[in-house]
């Protein structure tokens, strides 16, 4: 993968579509972005808002739209897939619900045993994480052998994630395919002089 890996964007969790958009439309338009993906946290209604917005910005720019764990939104509003948060377990049930040609992803936290069973189950990507120092995940964060041993080894894409440091996207561009990012931009003021200063 000599090309070195692909933006994988994530929305702020719990956002208002309102206040989202434009700076959205700002980020898209800037940066080549390969996925886009709704994070939970907002109510339904508010979800569904979210959901119309993203399709809308990421579709007219070519980009896969796919919102955590919600089968029956994804769904209803015309969305490439979803990412189940709870790593291999919902990925039959998400494919056989949303068929073939859907996007399914499955995060897997810093386990290798749960990302192979994603696979096998019909997962299109797994994630790892946190690759960082947070909060994110079930224990240490994920580490670098982990996504190394993977691209070697798995032909599934893999996505790193959580605590995404520059220095971070340096080390494991050679190891994994797609990097998210999301919480390191929005939690700025200038998230679009924040993802500059993080991908350049």
């Amino acid at each position: 993968m000599s090309e070195g890996p692909q933006l994988y964007l994530m929305t702020p969790a719990g956002a208002q579509a309102s206040a989202l958009g434009p700076m959205l439309t700002e980020v898209m338009d800037r940066f080549q972005v390969a996925c886009l993906r709704i994070r939970g946290g907002a109510e339904e209604d508010e979800l569904s808002r979210l959901a119309d917005l993203a399709r809308e910005i990421a579709h007219a720019r070519d980009v896969a739209v796919v919102i955590d764990d919600h089968v029956k939104l994804a769904q209803r509003h015309g969305l490439d897939g979803v990412h189940l948060t709870d790593g291999a377990r919902g990925v039959r049930l998400a494919r056989k619900e949303l068929g073939a040609d859907a996007v399914v992803g499955a995060f897997c936290g810093s386990s290798r045993h749960e990302g192979i069973t994603a696979g096998e189950a019909g997962a299109d990507y797994v994630s790892f994480g946190p690759v960082g120092d947070s909060a994110l995940g079930r224990g240490g964060p994920a580490p670098l052998e982990l996504f190394e041993w993977w691209s070697e080894m798995i032909e599934l894409p893999v996505v790193a994630e959580g605590a995404v440091t520059r220095e971070l996207i340096t080390q494991m561009s050679s190891a994994c395919d797609f990097i998210a990012i999301g919480p390191e931009i929005w939690s700025e003021d200038d998230p679009l002089s924040a993802l500059t200063a993080l991908w350049g």
